[in-house]
């Protein structure tokens, strides 16, 4: 056998570094080399002298390293329904816009997931997921398009197969004609987990079972979701404790609240994790410390929503594995993670703990080594190592919006959102001086315009 090629090398030098490792590391000005799609070394100074193969060099003068934002929590559909209902709660909200989400197709979930991927890599998401769980009959492969999409884009990817079988007539939100029986969304979450689904360390396409909520799922459908995710060996994700109605309406069906009802159906583990959890007491949050059960942050939205402040704080210190998540853009408009490092500080610190909820690198973990936990991968992403893979941004904080705060993780967090001069995925770049690399931008914004009119067409015919 003929031996394999060499890797090829990047090399960054003169760069901050902030590697969000166990130690919190960090450089005043530093290197990183990637060799193939590894992290081959990183340190304080120059890069060793002799390497070989080396195809780029980056002067990193004026920039802080970090860590890819992983993204734990999103509906990428719904970047074609921005700017609606933008005065309601969640059931208002989901009751107004459930029955426009029901037309979606293929192609307008595709022209969606292309725009809100595009807005997250710019950035600095290398990382993203999506919790899908509208499945119109005859609306063809939505699972197919997302995955594809994100394929195009480059950017790593963990598909939270959703589905819904509890509709209006079963007490439920969603549309009769927007839901799945019991048995074919089972089949079908099996089948998209069969298909696409990569558990090696350097995968880029993962898939999770996701039964939307407890208000839109049967519990036969979340106990039997559980089984099937443990019998395949793949995550589970649902939204939690997102809303006081939420937890009346969990109490007046099943008897118990949200997480006593998630521990009834096999949902609390460390292969689990849950959206939003605004709504936890401090026995919610042992129970999700002492199983594992992670949870995704996502402060935009929740204030959007009026869903209330999460006790993100209390959470870290019980331990609980938290990570941030933009969520869908239907209640989130802007569409990315970087602003919810900024957002995540400022609105829990107008919570019970006020100035000393979260500083600025918490924030960072929080949307980085945090949100690997979550997904399940922290031992290959989210913080800056050799040996893991070489998912990694540079941060321009010389510009205007930061060069006068000393701090580069302090400029990230608490300054404007910082433009990306590079983001590396696996090592290849996806994104250069603020623009994809991978798609043609003004494309993907005229074909996620064009979808959006064109549901919302549809949606006024019925």
């Amino acid at each position: 056998m003929a031996p394999s090629a060499a890797p090829q090398r990047t090399v960054i030098e003169n760069v901050a570094i902030a590697t969000v490792d166990a130690e919190d590391t960090e450089y005043a000005s530093g290197h990183i080399v990637v060799a193939g799609n590894r992290i081959e070394s990183i340190g304080a100074g120059p890069a060793p002298q002799g390497l070989e193969h080396v195809v780029r060099r980056v002067d990193g003068t004026g920039h802080l390293a970090t860590p890819g934002l992983v993204n734990t929590h999103h509906h990428f559909y719904q970047w074609i329904t921005r700017g609606l209902a933008t005065d309601h709660n969640l059931f208002d909200w989901l009751v107004a816009l459930y029955p426009t989400w029901a037309r979606i197709d293929e192609d307008m979930v595709r022209a969606a997931a292309r725009g809100s991927l595009g807005m997250m890599a710019r950035g600095g998401v290398t990382t993203a997921m999506d919790h899908h769980y509208v499945y119109p009959k005859g609306s063809g492969d939505l699972s197919g398009a997302i995955i594809g999409a994100a394929r195009d884009m480059g950017v790593r990817f963990t598909l939270a197969r959703g589905s819904m079988d509890r509709s209006e007539k079963d007490g439920g939100l969603p549309p009769d004609f927007a839901v799945e029986s019991l048995e074919g969304a089972l089949a079908a979450t099996e089948e998209t987990v069969e298909e696409h689904h990569d558990a090696s360390f350097d995968a880029m396409t993962q898939v999770a079972v996701a039964p939307c909520s407890p208000f839109s799922v049967s519990t036969e459908l979340m106990t039997r979701g559980a089984e099937l995710a443990r019998r395949l060996g793949v995550r589970l994700h649902t939204h939690g404790s997102e809303t006081v109605e939420e937890e009346k309406f969990c109490h007046e069906l099943f008897g118990k609240g949200p997480t006593d009802y998630f521990e009834s159906t096999g949902w609390l583990g460390d292969d689990v994790w849950m959206a939003h959890c605004v709504h936890m007491n401090d026995s919610d949050i042992a129970a999700f410390a002492r199983t594992g059960t992670g949870v995704a942050h996502c402060p935009s939205s929740n204030a959007r929503l009026a869903a209330g402040i999460a006790r993100v704080p209390d959470m870290l210190a019980a331990g609980v594995p938290v990570g941030l998540g933009v969520d869908g853009t239907a209640s989130n408009e802007s569409g990315e993670l970087h602003t919810e490092l900024r957002n995540a500080l400022l609105i829990n610190r107008l919570g019970a703990h006020k100035e000393a909820a979260l500083n600025a690198r918490q924030a960072l973990r929080l949307g980085t080594y945090g949100g690997a936990q979550v997904l399940g991968r922290a031992s290959q992403i989210g913080s800056l190592e050799a040996g893991k893979l070489a998912d990694l941004v540079l941060w321009k904080i010389d510009g205007i919006g930061h060069s006068s705060i000393a701090d580069p993780v302090t400029a990230i967090v608490f300054g404007a959102a910082a433009p990306v001069t590079l983001s590396l995925v696996d090592g290849e770049p996806v994104v250069e001086h603020g623009r994809l690399l991978k798609v043609d931008e003004d494309a993907v914004a005229r074909a996620a315009r064009d979808e959006a009119r064109r549901l919302a067409r549809i949606a006024a015919e019925h």
